[in-house]
């Protein structure tokens, strides 16, 4: 088979190498497409893994979104008019989702942020299966349009942290690692910022690296990372990890690093489940942050034999191309 993967994030991007890897190993061809996005082609880069890329991410307005969606649209649409692909598969990738729907290819989407009202509508009601953790009620997705929806037992971080061999970063300890909100994202809209305010508390217990999403600018007794970072690496050295959504805290907790989320964008099913599950990742207010660093900062756990036990995802992935999932 001949499979297209597009990446519009840092995360999708790591999605994408382990699907293309396992694929490749089944002797399948896959064709990595992403966007000139903060977290993207430098990521792709680390992974040694080659994208095409097609468009940029701007979210300066509307009009600029709409724009670009459109564009990569069309470049899409001329890269596959003549050679379809026998399927295409993203982590809900509109424009993939919408070009794939034109070109009659069937498509397999990943889904793990019921809040992203916007990308679920547009993308979702044009999948052939939609693959979720089991964290999820269907019902979440359904609203949206899903109609084939397959559920795994885990998370889509163990797609790539189940194999993953992380680096050894070089920070000071003990070491609390802090991600911004995505604040220009379409669901980030109304939403207030809080983690420079609660990375600048949590000096007061450990030497704090703050991740920002756009700008690397320096910031009164916080450490700031230059150039590319690898989180999944830095997520398993840090002693504690604090974030509002969720993917370099769920990163961390299959780890085994404590993991703190405060719930910007509300419940976060996945969380809850790792958490059940007895990996490190809490939920906590604004308020009772620095309250739970002082509780967990270094309490690592062995996780690795709660890692082997989720499901790998993309495993999901390759038995539905092979007409096996079901």
């Amino acid at each position: 088979m001949k499979v297209w993967y597009d990446a519009c994030t840092g995360k999708h991007v790591r999605y994408g190498v382990a699907i293309a890897k396992k694929l490749r190993s089944l002797g399948h061809k896959i064709i990595l497409t992403t966007r000139n996005h903060p977290d993207t082609i430098a990521l792709a880069g680390f992974l040694e893994e080659k994208f095409v890329v097609v468009g940029k991410y701007n979210p300066k307005s509307l009009s600029n979104r709409l724009e670009e969606s459109l564009k990569r649209q069309l470049h899409f649409c001329e890269m596959f008019k003549n050679t379809s692909p026998s399927y295409a598969v993203s982590h809900g990738s509109i424009d993939l989702c919408r070009v794939a729907f034109g070109l009659d290819v069937p498509t397999i989407s990943t889904a793990d942020s019921p809040h992203a009202i916007a990308a679920n509508k547009l993308a979702l009601p044009l999948v052939k299966y939609l693959v979720i953790s089991k964290a999820f009620p269907k019902g979440l997705y359904r609203k949206y349009g899903a109609s084939n929806i397959v559920q795994f037992e885990g998370v889509d971080e163990a797609a790539w942290i189940k194999s993953y061999e992380p680096a050894k970063p070089q920070y000071e300890k003990p070491l609390i690692v802090v991600r911004q909100a995505e604040t220009k994202a379409a669901y980030s809209i109304g939403k207030k910022d809080v983690t420079l305010e609660i990375a600048q508390k949590l000096t007061d217990v450990g030497n704090v690296l703050f991740i920002s999403r756009y700008e690397r600018r320096s910031r009164k007794g916080l450490t700031i990372p230059h150039g590319f970072i690898d989180t999944a690496s830095l997520a398993g050295y840090a002693d504690l990890v604090v974030g509002v959504g969720g993917t370099i805290a769920r990163e961390a907790a299959l780890q085994g690093t404590p993991s703190l989320v405060i719930p910007l964008f509300g419940r976060f099913h996945t969380n809850e489940y790792l958490a059940k599950k007895g990996f490190p990742l809490y939920t906590c207010s604004p308020k009772k942050t620095l309250a739970y660093a002082k509780e967990y900062l270094g309490a690592k756990k062995d996780v690795k034999e709660k890692l082997e036990e989720l499901e790998n995802p993309v495993d999901t992935i390759e038995k539905l191309m092979l007409g096996k999932g079901e």
